[in-house]
């Protein structure tokens, strides 16, 4: 007889999957549409020669460019109902996937109408790119053109490193400018979008949707939530050697809904940290007046807030994240955490319902100063009748694994940890690199996707 509990898992898992295809048909719904009203509006008819069809090419690059630009815009905007479908480190990983094909459209949606209309005028490319340059708004145009070329530019991860996170993160905001500037070129150059068109209209409404999502979920509703609840830091608390708890106060934050495992962007309002907002779990489920964030001096950004004081103001973002029970889909429960990725899983067991036998939980650090937290998750009230495991020590030199030497030599493998692996939703939380090598493990033992948690709160 199957288990109502293993059953309820499974049929939200298949909701939530069917959402997902219904999200990402929708986005490409989106680029079919754009291209639909460009054909209703009669763009094949216009088409009479070489100089037309290149002309042609480009407004439909541009449209198409355009709304994939605007779909990452409301893919970067924190909407809640797709936090709790996918997750947004799932939305920002296809954000990312779509701004090399955006950027490629968007410059030959430049190309071909500039070669285009220099055919049909009988001039050069130079002559007639100058041409453009003075007609009505195309100077915005080519602005939000350079604007867009530095932000994926700077997105490409072997640039992205040579920058400071904030400078980056500056760098990224003016995609919003990059596509505000080149709506009126839009409005104004051509026909498609012509006033009193059922394109203005529907192109509009993509904007208003776009913009209107980012303003209401990036800022009013989380200027709106920090107005309410009043968090304050209580005070900080050293767990460890560059590991530090910070306890903050407030008011009615179990209102926040924060299900175990998730994060929030955090803002603390001093003079060294107010300008970088920083995503951080939650190492405990808040209660009505108390929530906790464990932080590890990773840098200068995170031993910064280390140091913030009692009474120090915090605003947030969030909370966010699918890293919780809710998306379990297994009867069983394997986990692996280490370093600082003990934090949400921590408070995602804290706040799970487990049966005794239910659960098998593998600690994982390189020197006993990484073992932060792992007293109280063995003590917490879920854990009861379950198994809690450590592994301890270096990882080989030269070899890729995410195990020490000791487990290696005692020959040690991820399906002796978990012999029901297959039967389990496996918790991973770890720096990206060891997270790598454990799901490679759990893939080669042959656990399905949809079993496999892991989700990234740095993007």
């Amino acid at each position: 007889m199957v288990d109502p509990v293993d059953r309820t898992r499974r049929i939200r898992g298949r909701r939530r999957r069917r959402t997902a295809d219904a999200m990402i048909a929708l986005v490409w719904a989106s680029v079919a549409a754009a291209m639909t009203l460009w054909l209703a509006y009669g763009g094949l008819n216009t088409v009479s020669g070489l100089a037309t069809a290149l002309t042609a090419a480009g407004i439909v690059t541009g449209l198409v460019g355009t709304d994939l630009i605007l779909v990452m815009l409301v893919l970067a905007a924190r909407i809640p109902a797709v936090d709790r479908v996918v997750g947004q480190d799932t939305a920002m990983a296809f954000h990312r996937q779509l701004g090399k094909p955006a950027l490629y459209l968007i410059l030959a949606h430049g190309a071909l109408l500039t070669v285009g209309y220099a055919m049909a005028d009988g001039s050069n490319v130079v002559t007639e790119t100058i041409s453009l340059f003075q007609g009505p708004d195309m100077a915005l145009a080519y602005l939000g053109l350079g604007l867009l070329i530095a932000v994926v530019v700077t997105s490409v991860v072997a640039v992205r490193r040579r920058f400071a996170y904030e400078a980056w993160h500056l760098i990224h905001l003016l995609s919003y400018a990059a596509v505000l500037v080149a709506l009126p070129h839009q409005l104004s150059a051509g026909g498609v979008l012509a006033d009193g068109t059922v394109q203005r209209v529907y192109w509009i409404a993509l904007y208003v949707l776009a913009f209107g999502a980012i303003a209401v979920f990036r800022f009013a509703v989380p200027a709106l939530r920090s107005a309410r609840h009043g968090i304050r830091v209580a005070g900080v608390e050293q767990v460890a050697p560059g590991v530090v708890s910070i306890h903050l106060a407030g008011r009615d934050l179990d209102r926040l809904q924060t299900a175990g495992g998730q994060y929030a962007i955090w803002r603390f309002w001093t003079g060294a940290t107010w300008w970088h907002a920083h995503p951080i779990s939650f190492s405990a489920v808040p209660t009505a007046s108390s929530a906790r964030l464990t932080v590890r001096d990773l840098g200068t950004g995170s031993a910064a807030i280390s140091r913030v004081r009692p009474g120090t103001r915090v605003s947030i973002e969030g909370p966010y994240g699918v890293f919780t029970e809710a998306h379990r889909v297994a009867p069983k429960l394997a986990v692996v955490a280490a370093g600082i990725g003990i934090t949400p899983i921590r408070s995602m067991l804290e706040h799970s319902t487990l049966r005794p036998g239910e659960a098998t939980v593998l600690l994982r650090g390189s020197d006993p100063s990484q073992s932060y937290l792992w007293d109280e998750v063995g003590a917490l009230r879920s854990m009861r009748g379950n198994a809690v495991f450590s592994m301890m020590g270096p990882r080989p030199q030269g070899l890729a694994t995410w195990m020490s030497v000791e487990a290696l030599a005692h020959g040690v493998t991820i399906g002796t940890v978990f012999p029901d692996l297959l039967n389990s939703d496996f918790y991973v939380c770890g720096p990206q690199s060891w997270i790598d090598l454990v799901i490679r493990d759990a893939r080669a033992a042959g656990l399905p996707e949809d079993q496999i948690h892991v989700e990234r709160f740095d993007w």
